[in-house]
């Protein structure tokens, strides 16, 4: 659902996850976009920009209550990111239960925008043990869903409870699956060590080798908070082309011929669809790796404005 408001700058925006990898630099963007940042995260790596700052656990209803003070949205990014860091069920308790408390406080708190980090791997395909491919390319929010693994299936969830949420509290809810996503020299020298590796090559194909630069993030999340929209929306964000240096089509007859090919993917394009994020947000990937009719570039090239 949409709606025909003008988009709103919150005040003071609650960051769980500001220590992590895209927390970092959202708290750096809403800063420097005028807003007022209170930071949440178990650990500190360096002192938060912020001028809010809570240590402990998004589970824990006291803390996030507290943290929550004058806040008018949040983006929720607390999470144990991967399966391997955690058993099956600190992973899945960890995940489902810091995001249920998140929104469930904030619908009492008349908090009514969130942003959270979900994940390509939400549909449970990428982690399975078992001998699988997508359904279907280009992956969406509708793919099939085939849990194995904990993490995914707890983002699966997270996306539940953002409906949930605005179900219960008329909390408009922006769940971003994000892909790979990091600044532009780590993915750069991730893309060469790729380019050797063709069994990691075979894995990433059930995700499209997909990646996402830093900056196309932390701007889906900006325009998540903003954007004049209600409702739950899971949005997919990918760049437009792949992070590995050869043609799409040639990929997937390799290593994923047999799913459904539902169109071309000409050069390297993604196999992605990431139209929702461009509908909902008016998001477009600014940064993509190379030219997508060629092998990849020493340098990322960035998309004009």
């Amino acid at each position: 659902m949409t709606d025909s408001a003008s988009p709103v700058k919150p005040a003071r925006v609650l960051v769980t996850g500001a220590d992590g990898t895209i927390g970092r630099p959202v708290v750096q963007a809403l800063l420097t976009a005028g807003i007022s940042v209170t930071a949440l995260s178990t650990t500190w790596s360096a002192p938060s920009l912020a001028d809010r700052v809570f240590t402990g656990d998004a589970a824990d209803e006291n803390l996030v209550r507290r943290a929550f003070k004058d806040a008018d949205a949040v983006v929720h990014l607390a999470a144990i990111a991967h399966p391997g860091l955690g058993t099956a069920r600190e992973v899945f308790v960890g995940n489902t239960s810091a995001t249920f408390t998140v929104l469930d406080v904030a619908g009492e708190l008349g908090v009514r925008r969130a942003v959270i980090a979900s994940s390509i791997n939400a549909f449970g395909v990428p982690f399975n043990r078992h001998d699988l491919t997508p359904a279907y390319y280009p992956l969406d929010e509708l793919s099939p869903v085939a849990h194995d693994d904990a993490y995914s299936l707890s983002k699966w969830v997270d996306e539940q409870t953002g409906a949930w949420a605005y179900s219960r509290w008329g909390i408009t809810v922006i769940a971003l699956r994000f892909p790979l996503v990091r600044d532009l020299p780590e993915l750069r020298a991730f893309a060469a060590r790729l380019s050797q590796n063709p069994v990691e090559q075979a894995r990433l194909a059930r995700e499209g080798w997909a990646y996402l630069a830093m900056a196309d993030a932390v701007d889906a999340v900006l325009r998540g908070l903003t954007r004049p929209v209600s409702g739950m929306h899971t949005l997919l964000l990918a760049a437009e082309d792949t992070i590995v240096g050869e043609p799409t089509d040639l990929l997937l007859d390799r290593f994923a011929s047999a799913s459904e090919r539902r169109r071309n993917f000409p050069g390297r394009t993604a196999p992605i669809d990431t139209s929702a994020a461009r509908r909902v947000l008016g998001w477009i990937p600014r940064h993509r790796l190379g030219d997508p009719s060629g092998p990849i570039n020493a340098t990322f090239l960035e998309r004009p404005a």
